[in-house]
């Protein structure tokens, strides 16, 4: 008889995107500044405050982890733009930004050879989706131009009607997508934005990644495990890189 405490087999891998899969700064820091120059239209010191109030530091230029650039979703971000007196409609404004975000993710800088991990993920056995706070649209372009969006299952963001991080509805749907269960669902993230969304589903495995912004002292609390980066992730895993065994 199976022990009824024994956890199931992990069968499925939900990625989140930036600081995970994209290098963060390299991608977004510069866009993120465009950003706050459109909401501020023209006003430096406006600009300045949004920059701060949306997470740059003011001094390294760094993004904060759990920051609103680095965990929110568009909509999010313009509002928090808008309450430091961007002049902007929401609506407008949320629309704005997600024409620059998506404009932009074609040029994408990748943390690890993507497309070889994803195939030796594939190889193995596992789903892969990827839950992003970015728009939908932009993630699959970015996914597009990495090379892997044929070996995603599943792609979300904070506009699909799946809720946002950190609700657990993104990890709901990847797993009505790919027929599985919570338990069986690792999630890997850069933030505790993704760590809490995997705790609160109830996934099985619950993996953090210093890669972004999120530090090991805010994720460590979280996380089963952390990781330089996804390309621990096979060795974690026990696997070979598909590029091993050609």
């Amino acid at each position: 008889m199976e022990n009824a405490s024994q956890k199931p087999a992990i069968r499925a891998i939900l990625f989140d995107k930036d600081g995970t899969i994209v290098d963060y700064e390299a991608t977004w820091g510069p866009i993120n500044r465009k950003a706050a120059r459109i909401a501020a239209a023209g006003d430096p010191l406006l600009e300045a405050r949004i920059l701060s109030a949306c997470g740059i530091d003011p001094v390294s230029g760094a993004t904060l982890g759990d920051s609103l650039f680095a965990a929110s979703g568009t909509r999010e971000i313009a509002a928090a733009m808008i309450g430091q007196g961007s002049a902007f409609a929401l609506a407008d404004l949320t629309s704005r930004l997600d024409e620059l975000f998506t404009s932009a993710a074609g040029a994408v800088v990748a943390l690890a050879d993507v497309a070889d991990l994803f195939a030796t993920l594939r190889s193995a056995g596992f789903h892969l989706g990827v839950a992003t706070s970015d728009n939908e649209a932009s993630a699959r372009v970015s996914l597009a131009a990495l090379g892997v969006g044929d070996h995603l299952s599943f792609v979300c963001g904070y506009d699909s009607g799946h809720g946002i991080k950190p609700q657990p509805g993104m990890v709901h749907a990847f797993c009505a997508a790919v027929g599985c269960t919570p338990g069986e669902v690792a999630i890997v993230g850069d933030n505790r934005h993704d760590l809490v969304m995997g705790r609160n589903a109830g996934c099985g495995a619950v993996i953090g990644v210093l890669s972004g912004t999120g530090s090991a002292d805010q994720l460590a609390a979280l996380a089963d495990v952390c990781l330089t980066d996804i390309a621990a992730l096979p060795h974690h895993l026990g696997l070979r890189s598909a590029r091993q065994d050609t």
